[in-house]
């Protein structure tokens, strides 16, 4: 069976949807996957043919942005970020992805959920579809109600109908890697047809520092992701952390140049990129951006975490942690050092967060596997 993947390129929309792509592939199944050029060599590594196409979602925003000027700069319109993520992109996605079906001719198309393009070029071209979470399902008004104008509106240009209570899933199956606990109680009650999908945390493969594994200390990691790192916080974060007599591994991401941070202790150590799924389950405490794939490769590390949040799904995400007594979040004006040093040591040494980070990871290690769900896809062809 031919089967084609597409994401934004972005690593929070690509790394979930690779441990099924790699599944597939590895059941015998041909597996092309289109998405931009940054993930050429993680697709190749794993023997899947990447097809580069798509626009960035950068340039997206750029396009969307045109003419308009903020208030604020450093405030979005949530209309504007609808605009990006249900016409722009999607209109991009489906104008490139018509003529690969065309030519490839898949049996089933599994799309991201941020890329309803893919599903529509789908829809368009008669091909089975799912689409494929890349975390917990969040429906904030202010964007879901212009999105589903922008699609809806888009779908009927292309000749195809997006059902108006589920837009950016577009109708198909959804492949959910939400643990069902902490999952929006509002989509568990609706009536998609769920897939369930142990989150696996991806990442290209990477050797880790050598005392990693054999450190005594408890073991802080700090990351900011690659999407809204900064080395501002990233230092406030750094600073705080030093004090909590741990050692502290840091990656400092794509955005933040690691000379940025110098002058630092000597239980701090900042890396430029750190193969974060082989570090979780050596971590005793992890402290992050609340970007869905560190929140749920966490979840299934059973490892406490410190939530950041910055923008987008990240303030839900830390939300839900701090509800489910799975850690602790900072809104951005209580980000200080000693705010943050505060929380990592309660967070270090308190038995009943551990004990609930146990739990979800037994939650998590219950759910079908990547290989489990990879056998079924031709149940949806």
């Amino acid at each position: 069976m031919r089967i084609l993947f597409s994401s934004l390129g972005l690593y929070g929309h690509t790394f979930p949807l690779l441990p099924l792509a790699v599944a597939a592939r590895e059941l015998g199944h041909d597996v092309d996957y289109f998405t931009g050029r940054l993930f050429s060599d993680v697709l190749a590594s794993h023997g899947i043919e990447h097809i580069v196409g798509g626009m960035s979602p950068r340039k997206a925003f750029e396009s969307a942005m045109a003419g308009v000027r903020p208030e604020n700069p450093g405030e979005v319109d949530a209309e504007r970020v609808a605009f990006t993520f249900a016409s722009v992109l999607p209109r991009s996605f489906a104008t490139g992805l018509a003529p690969v079906l065309a030519e490839r001719k898949p049996d089933l198309v599994v799309h991201e959920f941020g890329n309803p393009g893919a599903g529509l070029a789908a829809k368009v071209a008669g091909v089975p579809a799912l689409c494929h979470s890349y975390g917990r399902m969040w429906q904030e008004p202010d964007f879901a109600e212009p999105a589903r104008d922008y699609l809806t509106a888009l779908g009927a240009e292309l000749g195809v109908e997006v059902p108006r209570t589920d837009p950016m899933a577009l109708g198909h199956p959804y492949l959910d890697i939400c643990p069902p606990s902490v999952q929006n109680p509002a989509f568990l009650a609706s009536s998609v047809h769920r897939i369930p999908l142990r989150p696996v945390a991806f990442a290209a493969p990477g050797e880790l520092p050598s005392w990693v594994a054999e450190h005594r200390e408890p073991l802080v990691y700090l990351t900011l992701g690659t999407a809204f790192s900064e080395a501002a916080l990233l230092r406030t974060a750094v600073d705080g952390l030093a004090a909590v007599g741990a050692r502290v591994l840091v990656s400092a991401g794509r955005k933040v140049d690691p000379e940025a941070l110098s002058g630092l202790p000597d239980n701090v150590v900042v890396l430029p990129w750190v193969s974060q799924g082989d570090l979780l389950p050596h971590a005793d405490l992890v402290v992050h951006h609340g970007g869905a794939g560190t929140t749920l490769g966490t979840f299934g590390a059973g490892v406490p975490q410190l939530v950041l949040p910055q923008a987008a799904d990240q303030f839900n995400n830390a939300e839900v942690v701090t509800e489910t007594g799975l850690g602790d979040h900072l809104l951005p004006e209580n980000m200080t050092a000693e705010a943050i040093a505060a929380k990592a040591r309660r967070l270090l040494t308190d038995e009943s967060v551990r004990d609930a980070a146990r739990a979800m990871a037994a939650e998590v290690a219950a759910m079908p596997s990547p290989h489990d769900v990879a056998r079924t896809l031709p149940d949806y062809t």
